[in-house]
């Protein structure tokens, strides 16, 4: 897998890939409903802190964001 930049990708793609990991993960936030805009404004925080990073898979051509704290360092 390939870790993609966040500051590569245009609003519009970074958007898309970060609803598409909150409406595929259904991602709970905790005791309270949050917005989509919520959510979505939460994961793209935590992009730009470096907490979750957004992996590119070749084989799938597919993206994923997972925590950075679950990557495996070799």
């Amino acid at each position: 897998m390939i870790e993609i930049p966040i500051d590569r990708l245009n609003e519009d793609t970074l958007t898309a890939i970060i609803e598409e990991y909150i409406t595929r993960e259904s991602t709970e936030y905790g005791a309270r409903e949050y917005t989509l805009e919520e959510k979505i404004h939460q994961v793209r925080s935590q992009l730009k802190t470096g907490q979750a990073v957004i992996l590119f898979d070749e084989p799938t051509e597919s993206c994923v964001i997972v925590p950075r704290s679950q990557l495996k360092v070799k």
